[in-house]
């Protein structure tokens, strides 16, 4: 899958089957489902899917969750400017190898 088919299947109801975990959080997310792309990274342990964890409680505005996250995933919290589009592409950039 190449991420031009991956964005193009946010149209759908429903994500393409055997997405990565990772990707199908950030898929999730980019629905406008949070507690769904919670759900998944929140029991994974590699450093990607703290990271994704970490975005998710910043852009839910959870800020002290939010720092501990990205402390673990070795990643800065954005203090201000926070644009979560663009750490949503930034994360796929990271972790695109798995599409």
């Amino acid at each position: 899958m190449t991420r031009a088919e991956l964005i193009g299947s946010l149209k759908n109801a429903s994500p393409p089957a055997g997405l990565d975990p990772l990707i199908l959080s950030l898929w999730y997310d980019a629905k406008g489902d949070w507690h769904k792309a919670h759900e998944i990274v929140q029991d994974l342990t590699s450093k990607a899917a703290k990271w994704i964890h970490a975005y998710l409680h910043r852009k839910e505005g959870d800020f002290i969750n939010a720092k501990y996250w990205y402390m673990r995933a070795e990643q800065n919290m954005p203090e201000t400017g926070f644009d979560p589009a663009a750490e949503w592409n930034n994360i796929l950039d990271s972790i695109e190898d798995l599409l």
